[in-house]
């Protein structure tokens, strides 16, 4: 098997598995006042504190979550909760992952007016047009750190340096799915007050994610009931899932510089070996090795996907979240149309090698020759 769609999931590492376990074992409900209660609380804010540690942040400013979705959710619909009546710009970019997108078009059809900020002929948006979308009516600004189809990376921290010595009331947001643990950052360096994180794009279960709330910034619950996580998230935390965050987290924690000139050079060969095919055009490099672009010019993206599944070979077409349909984020990021309909998703884990581009490449040439090509 070659896995090659590591941006939709990873595989959980061994030692986020052996965690899940432990978590398994250490039954009690962290919210009971007996032994069992405070064994498992102990075992989970520890998890905690390796997470915070990761970023840069307190413990106390990381809240666990169901996964990046409900993070990014809890993040823009309480931002709206909280200055929603007063004010009711919303900026944000075009080419948002549809757990941030989608949010942000339900308030919209509540009333808010909201500027989409489309990416540069160089794929980039500068920090000074986040800035001159911005005005005193604007209660959120949510702007992503790497792109999950192109990987593009954005300069969140210069923008939101600029809009916080402008307008410090403004709630910034950055979904950081595709750059934790993968790219280096910290919440300062970012300057965001809201961060979403995902567990299972980093090698631990699905199922579990972080919000950071940035101390001092003040959102109400997205979740209400037994007022666990401090009143912020009710509802029990699932401790064997959190184990396993904490666990792959400490597994690349110290390794991400090594991990990600790893996958910078199977990128450029990745890169090599499709200019040596001359019917495949790399459609984007984007700051984040780890996701690559490519079309196969000629041959449908589902249907190569498919032949390349039956070959143990497995990509994507674009988001996960999509399930086939075509992506918008590719056009904005000025992909021509005639090749849309070729775009294939290359994203890389760790173990990602240089022979595994070449099982792709053997099996894409073997398409090529076979499959039949899309009628003009």
């Amino acid at each position: 098997m070659i896995y090659l769609d590591n941006a939709a999931t990873t595989k959980p590492c061994k030692a986020a598995a052996d965690a899940v376990m432990k978590g398994l074992e250490c039954f009690g409900n962290p919210s009971s006042l007996h032994s069992l209660g405070l064994e498992a609380e102990t075992l989970m804010n520890g998890q905690r504190e390796i997470i915070a540690a990761a970023v840069g942040a307190q413990a106390k400013e990381i809240f666990f979550t169901s996964g990046a979705t409900e993070s990014s959710n809890t993040a823009i619909f309480g931002a709206y909760a909280a200055q929603g009546k007063r004010k009711h710009r919303i900026v944000t970019t075009s080419v948002e992952h549809p757990s941030v997108a989608n949010p942000i078009n339900k308030l919209e059809q509540l009333g808010c007016e909201v500027v989409r900020l489309s990416p540069d002929e160089n794929g980039q948006i500068s920090p000074k047009a986040v800035l001159n979308a911005v005005n005193g009516d604007t209660l959120l600004v949510s702007m992503m750190l790497v792109n999950n189809e192109v990987g593009a990376v954005f300069d969140v921290g210069g923008a939101f340096a600029l809009i916080k010595k402008k307008y410090p009331q403004v709630v910034t947001h950055c979904d950081c799915v595709q750059g934790f643990m993968k790219i280096p950052f910290t919440v300062k360096k970012l300057g965001a007050d809201l961060i979403s994180l995902s567990g299972h794009k980093i090698y631990a279960p699905k199922g579990v994610g972080a919000l950071y709330v940035r101390s001092g910034v003040h959102i109400p619950p997205f979740m209400l009931g037994g007022g666990q996580e401090k009143g912020f998230r009710s509802g029990t935390e699932s401790v064997p899932l959190i184990c396993g965050f904490g666990a792959a987290v400490a597994a690349l924690s110290g390794k991400v510089d090594e991990n990600f000139k790893r996958a910078k050079s199977v990128q450029g060969y990745l890169i090599q070996r499709c200019g040596e095919n001359g019917g495949i055009t790399v459609n984007f490099v984007g700051g984040s090795p780890y996701v690559t672009s490519i079309s196969v010019q000629g041959l449908k993206s589902e249907v190569l996907l498919h032949f390349l599944e039956k070959k143990g070979i497995f990509v994507s077409s674009g988001s996960a979240c999509s399930k086939g349909r075509k992506s918008s984020v590719i056009k904005e990021f000025r992909v021509p149309e005639k090749l849309s309909d070729s775009v294939l998703r290359i994203s890389f884990s760790v173990d990602t090698t240089n022979e595994d581009i070449d099982g792709l490449m053997g099996a894409i040439s073997e398409a090529q020759g076979s499959l039949a090509r899309i009628k003009k």
